[in-house]
This record gives C-alpha cells, structure tokens and sequence, in this order.
C-alpha cells in the first residue's frame, strides 16, 4: 500500500541528540496531497473504554473499567505497579485480548484498522526490537508494512536524535537511545494517536523536555495522546487531563487542576516570633492550626489574606505567609493510599540501614 503525502507544515523545536547536544531540529509534519481524502481529528473520544476487564486466572488485573481519551489533550494515565495500566494499553491495541467489556480507537477495535500505524502510534516495550538489527533496518521493516519509505525513516531518526546510532545494531543501545527509537517508531506513520508507556524512562533531561515539547504540540495539532508514567512533577508539566487507575479500578478521572484541589488540602504558612498569639487569634471550629515549630504555624481554613489581616489587626509580627498549595504528586498518593500493591515499611528501611551500617564497620 502506498500512501500519497506531501509536507503541509514544517517547525523548529529544541531537542536533544543521543549525545546529548541541544539544538534545533525541523520538523516536517505530512498531510494528504491534493485532491486526497483529508482527516479531521475532531473533538470526539478517540479512544474509548467501556466495561474493559481482564483476567488471569484467579487474578482480576483490570476490573471493568470504563474511560475515554479525546484529542487535543495529553492524558496521564497513572497508577501504582500492578494497577492495571500497562494491561489496559495492551488491551487498547489488540496485545492482549480483554476477558470482558471492549476498547475501540476511532470507533473500531485496532485489530479492524487497515493501516494501524497511520492511526495509532504505540510505545509499550522498548526492549521489544530485534538485538541484532540497526535502527534504520528496525524502523524500515516497520514502514514496509505500511508502504513507508525511507525518506520517512530517515525523517524520524533525525526528529529523535538518532542520526549517529541508526546504522548500530540496537542490542548495544542505553536505555535512552531505546526509548528515543521506540518514539521514532511510534511516529513512524504519522499517527493521530499516540500511546506512551514510560517514555521518558532512562532519558536525560533534555531528552525528557523534548518529550515533553514533542506530546504538547502533537497535542495542541489535535492529535490524542495516552502518557504513562511514575514521574508525578514531569506529568504535572506535561498532562492537561489524569486517568488513575488502582487495583485495576478507575480511582480518578479528570483535569488536573480538579484533582489537585479535589484531593489535597491548601494551607498557609505562618513564621512569627509571637506564634502562640496568632494561634490563638484564630482559632475556631474551622480552622485547623498545626505547630511545626516554635515561630511556624501550618493553618488550613484560612486565606493567606485572611491570616495577614488578622496579624496586622492586632499588632502581630509575621516574619513569613505562605500559601501552599496541593501538587500532583500529593493527590496521587492521596488517591492510591489503599491501593499500592508493593508496600516498603520504615521498619524495613531502618534495618537495612542498621544492617549496612554494620557491615561498614
């Protein structure tokens, strides 16, 4: 099959090399030449979820859960080890066949698309490539499943940095230059979706800001992104929408500014030499008031406003009034405080410490 394209639009974004130099790439985004049929992402879910369950013998690893990704969003989907989140990205692109319930991508099951990689852009396992073969050869076995050509290969190992590694065989690839050629597969027939397992894993920064840049403009074209990851300050940057799943549940489903406030509680901080004093001064029914420290307050129920216009009324000397707000990371263990499967205890911690201590002596 060949597919009839002409450049529609070129770019320049920073990026990262393998070696990790900064500079500018241009990136060439294709389109159907003229008089070719056009697709238009549009605003409806794209990737639909209804009643997904899978299992594994006694073992419910995805229990009837039910969601929908649209386009235009980058949408986080987390959740502790053993949640259910790479099972339900199998599911999503036909790896794994669900036990119940159904997944469709623009409507159809994957399976039922003609040209799979025109649609949906799949990064699940970077491992997943024969040791043996250089990039380039992976990549233009790849689009000769779907007609791409080497221009395109070429096009993609420049968008990732890969320009100095394509002809090495992948088996001597880091972790990063892995992920960086799993992305350039993922990109390989320009998809409309795209689905990330831990993309930025084993990368350097720059290589995680490119990530970053790369999903939020593919995003901001109308294409639909489905991110995973465990770096809760990365996805905070990156996400506009989370998905948390746990013990194979759907716990959460929304913005991610209406996780934060609906998850985690705002505080003020207050610093004073007469600390006892504005304790006093505002306490009620209300308000929860907590000693960190001899002058440190953290007061929740009150505005930092509220608490300044207190001090001032009755003479109080504040030192310091800070808002503090909820982050991602805070909601996210608020939500799956019940249901991480793999649990340290501080217990367990101080005794390995002991034991290391001991062993150095």
């Amino acid at each position: 099959m060949t597919i009839d394209v002409r450049i529609i639009d070129t770019k320049i974004h920073p990026w990262s090399d393998a070696r990790g130099a900064s500079c500018l790439v241009l990136f060439k985004y294709y389109g159907p030449s003229p008089g070719a049929s056009t697709q238009k992402f549009g605003d409806q879910p794209v990737i639909e979820a209804h009643s997904l369950t899978k299992r594994y013998g006694s073992k419910t690893a995805v229990d009837s859960v039910s969601f929908v990704v649209r386009p235009g969003l980058v949408t986080g989907f987390l959740g502790p080890n053993g949640a259910g989140k790479s099972t339900t990205m199998r599911m999503i692109v036909g790896l794994d066949r669900p036990t119940g319930g159904s997944v469709t991508v623009n409507g159809k099951a994957y399976k039922d698309h003609h040209a799979p990689l025109h649609e949906v852009g799949v990064l699940l396992d970077a491992k997943a490539v024969h040791q043996g073969r250089s990039a380039y050869n992976h990549l233009l076995a790849l689009g000769a499943t779907h007609g791409i050509g080497a221009t395109r290969v070429r096009e993609v190992i420049e968008m990732t940095g890969l320009d100095t590694v394509a002809k090495k065989r992948v088996g001597g690839f880091s972790l990063g230059m892995g992920q960086r050629l799993g992305i350039a597969a993922a990109m390989l027939g320009d998809p409309s979706t795209l689905i990330l397992d831990e993309p930025v894993n084993g990368l350097d920064p720059e290589g995680v800001m490119w990530v970053r840049e790369l999903v939020r403009f593919l995003a901001s074209e109308g294409r639909t992104v489905l991110l995973s990851s465990h770096l809760m300050s990365e996805m905070a940057l990156t996400a506009d929408h989370i998905i948390v799943l746990g013990k194979g549940r759907v716990l959460a489903d929304a913005p991610v500014a209406e996780m934060i406030s609906s998850s985690t509680v705002s505080s003020v901080r207050a610093v004073s030499p007469q600390a006892g004093e504005i304790a006093r001064l505002l306490t009620s029914n209300d308000v929860t008031i907590t000693s960190v420290d001899g002058q440190t307050l953290q007061i929740v129920g009150l505005t930092a406003a509220a608490v300044g216009e207190a001090a001032a009324a009755a003479g109080i000397v504040l030192h310091e009034l800070t808002p503090l707000k909820g982050s991602l990371e805070d909601a996210y263990v608020n939500l799956t405080v019940d249901s991480v499967e793999y649990r340290t205890h501080p217990s367990a911690l101080a005794a390995a410490a002991l034991t290391d201590s001991e062993v150095s002596r």
